[in-house]
């Protein structure tokens, strides 16, 4: 049963929420909205039509989950922003629900997004992310585990990060970050393997070396990705993360960034 419920809050009757939810005053929360157990929303906290959260989740002052969609094709649909366990939300960060029928903004489990953070609709956060400060990602991006974006990083529609990699501050880009790697400067660039995320990971420094190498053929070498991906293949041994790398690589739609020669 719900409990700890400012009377100064405004909650639908129509909202679910769950054992030990904690509402603070001048909380808004709309009729279609699942708020899971555990969770706290701090004062001036919007919760839109269309959420569904799951447990342990704590939403700081001045957030707005599942806006409307700032997408020229949204109609009004019925569609969703599903934020799983145990996320912590910052000040003033605002998620938008998906644009089409059925379409869903997703964050994982157990994200760090600090305050002053724009999602766009239908973007995927996986988990264990780090989203920093006033950081703008824009509609159908997928952030994917264990990644960090620093401050007022720039992310463009439909871009992907791959896991573990780390986005330095001011960063703006229009294509695909790789798994494993720090991308730094303006116009982006691969700026080396994230060793830190990768050691502190438990990942063995011949993966490690192996990673690198990996990379040095794709970055360094003078042909297309396609033949670099196939050097890797047959001139890197194989591994769990050099695998994420070559699907991560085939998989890219945009292109990945490059390395200023």
């Amino acid at each position: 049963m719900a409990s700890n419920i400012s009377p100064q809050a405004h909650i639908d009757p129509k909202a679910q929420l769950g054992d030990n939810v904690t509402v603070m005053p001048f909380a808004y929360i709309e009729g279609d909205v699942v708020i899971g157990d555990n969770c706290k929303i701090y004062p001036f906290v919007s919760v839109m039509n269309g959420t569904r959260m799951g447990n342990d989740v704590i939403v700081h002052q001045g957030t707005v989950l599942a806006a409307l969609p700032q997408d020229f094709e949204f109609t009004g649909e019925k569609t969703e922003l599903i934020i799983g366990n145990r996320n912590i939300i910052r000040e003033n960060v605002v998620i938008n629900r998906a644009t089409h029928t059925g379409g869903q903004t997703i964050i994982g489990d157990r994200n760090f997004i600090m305050e002053g953070v724009h999602i766009s609709h239908d973007t995927h956060i996986f988990n264990n992310t780090v989203i920093g400060y006033g950081t703008k990602i824009a509609g159908t991006c997928e952030i994917h585990d264990n990644a960090i974006l620093s401050s007022n990083v720039i992310a463009n529609p439909s871009v992907r990060v791959g896991r573990s990699a780390m986005v330095q501050g001011g960063c703006r880009f229009s294509k695909d970050v790789p798994p494993y790697i720090v991308a730094t400067h303006n116009p982006i660039e691969y700026g080396g393997v994230n060793s830190t995320i990768l050691t502190n990971a438990g990942i063995d420094i011949k993966i490690q070396n192996h990673i690198a190498n990996a990379y040095r053929l794709i970055f360094n070498g003078q042909v297309s990705l396609f033949d670099a991906i196939n050097q890797v293949i047959e001139q890197v041994p194989d591994s769990k993360e050099i695998q994420n790398i070559i699907k991560f690589c085939r998989e890219t739609t945009l292109g990945i960034i490059t390395k200023d020669r």
